[in-house]
């Protein structure tokens, strides 16, 4: 199981490296010029509205702001999409604030941006909202990334014409493949839902379910210090919807990387839908804790796991795609509970992490991964109207592990994999045999079948012919749906505009190519 304090090691890495000169801290295969020019006059917030296409060129200043320090106007940068006004976020968003979209300016986020300060384990209300309009565009390096302290808000809200766009500053310069990956940290949502792991490392039980009466996890760092969790699973961290990211993924210290989104303890007011993670070099989105519920993910070429959950979080999932990467992956689902307790025992803390997905395809493609779906240390999956394609024959659908992962599972039903050979796998005391029962107790699985899908993604005559199983009834956030699987028959239709096409996957999205950047 990964732990949250190894894994999102933000506050002294983070400032450690804010101090390094530009020869000590360089984003992996960064190199070209920005070019720097003397300000202009500073425009109003007024919306520009978007290009019919063309070169691009730069916006005459920075909007007005009224956070502390403003936007610092960093000069311009120069791509093959045209030149850009730069405008760097200041440190802290201290008070209520709009970043709107102006034609030919890009955001720059400058190591540790944060969205208000901790407001507290029982705190109610939102302190400081970050605004951000259609179309805005937002580049990043080395570990630099954004941080939504809790009780604050980010409400990042694109359009599916005009999405949001967070990416690294090699994209702007033009030197991206495909496979670049690792060159800026990532995005950070903290809230006030519970979980599991507590800080002092005292957890809440079935037996002693008040041990901790505020349990909450910290992000160390001896001179940034971010907290999360609380008692509010209907919390809010905002809105984050039509949005992009992509290259996202740093590593700080061995172990300790930031992906393209991670979320603390943020709960079910959160809005989370048409997300797209691309070329995380850890994994493409994970949970920690909180009340998560996500529509419309794409997760497409994460060199970790693809999806990643823990620490209690209760999450549903639904329209998700994944397509790994042929040279990088590791499991499409890591799932887990915390099972490093004082005594030992696997699967005692509370909240048990549950994890419910409906409607999806994944795609593994990496010959490092033995497993699409991994589960351990007592949590309760539940998997509904899913096409899994694994790598190979070889290649296992759902991997079990403990007697105490196995009894609680929620449900397999609707389920189609091509694992030919070993379609599923027990481990650390459970059997093949015993993960095979489960699956065949669901309804309409077919474990070994012969797939039909096109274009990755697209269903065709075997998967459209599946029995569809009624995700409602476990989940109020699922809906009814009339096939398996994220796409019956338009990829474009159903994840079109607001995605990036690559070699990986090509969504036929008018965005364009994910290294590349939109011009509207």
């Amino acid at each position: 199981m990964k732990n949250i304090q190894r894994t999102l090691v933000l506050g002294v890495s983070i400032v450690a490296l804010a101090g390094c000169g530009a020869d000590e801290i360089v984003s992996p295969g960064t190199s070209g010029d920005i070019i720097i020019n003397n300000p202009s006059p500073t425009p109003t917030s007024t919306p520009t509205p978007p290009s019919t296409g063309g070169t691009v060129t730069p916006a005459a200043g920075c909007p007005t702001i009224a956070s502390t320090g403003g936007l610092t106007d960093g000069g311009t940068i120069t791509g093959p999409t045209g030149e850009y006004r730069v405008c760097t976020l200041p440190s802290t968003f201290d008070t209520n604030d709009n970043l709107p979209f102006i034609e030919g300016l890009l955001y720059q986020i400058q190591d540790t941006v944060t969205v208000g300060v901790d407001e507290g384990f029982s705190s109610t209300g939102t302190k400081v909202t970050l605004s951000v309009e259609p179309g805005a565009i937002f580049f990043a390096q080395a570990a630099s990334a954004l941080i939504v302290n809790r009780g604050n808000a980010l409400n990042a809200s694109g359009t599916p014409t005009m999405p949001i766009v967070f990416t690294s500053r090699d994209n702007v310069l033009g030197l991206n493949n495909d496979n670049s990956q690792a060159q800026w940290g990532g995005i950070v949502m903290l809230g006030r839902a519970p979980v599991s792991d507590c800080q002092d490392n005292v957890f809440n039980t079935a037996a002693v379910p008040n041990a901790n009466p505020t349990c909450q996890q910290r992000l160390e760092g001896s001179a940034a210090t971010f907290f999360f969790g609380g008692g509010n699973d209907a919390d809010s961290s905002g809105t984050f919807e039509y949005v992009q990211m992509r290259f996202c993924g740093f590593e700080l210290t061995q172990g300790n990387e930031l992906q393209c989104l991670t979320t603390g303890g943020v709960g079910s007011g959160t809005t989370f839908n048409h997300v797209m993670s691309f070329n995380s070099s850890d994994d493409g989105v994970e949970f920690f804790g909180g009340s998560v519920n996500m529509s419309q993910l794409a997760v497409i070429g994460a060199s970790d796991d693809s999806i990643d959950v823990d620490s209690g979080a209760q999450a549903n999932i639904e329209d998700a795609v994944v397509v790994q990467r042929g040279t990088t992956g590791d499991s499409i689902i890591e799932f887990d509970s915390p099972d490093d307790l004082a005594d030992g025992t696997p699967g005692n803390a509370i909240p048990q992490s549950t994890l419910q997905v409906n409607n999806f395809t994944f795609v593994q493609r990496s010959s490092a991964s033995g497993q699409a779906i991994r589960a351990r240390g007592g949590p309760a999956l539940g998997l509904t109207n899913g096409v899994i394609d694994v790598n190979t024959a070889d290649s296992v659908c759902i991997r079990i592990d403990e007697q105490i992962t196995l009894a609680a599972i929620i449900g397999f039903d609707s389920l189609i994999c091509d694992g030919a050979n070993r379609p599923v796998r027990g481990s650390s005391g459970v059997s093949d045999a015993e993960v095979q029962t489960v699956v065949n107790a669901g309804t309409n699985n077919n474990l070994t079948a012969t797939l039909s899908l096109t274009n990755n993604l697209v269903n065709g005559a075997t998967e459209n012919g599946v029995t569809v199983f009624d995700a409602t009834a476990r989940s109020s956030f699922f809906t009814s749906a009339s096939v398996i699987g994220a796409v019956q028959a338009d990829l474009a239709a159903d994840f079109g505009d607001w995605t990036c096409n690559s070699s990986i996957q090509d969504f036929g999205s008018a965005t364009g190519a994910c290294t590349s950047l939109p011009v509207y």
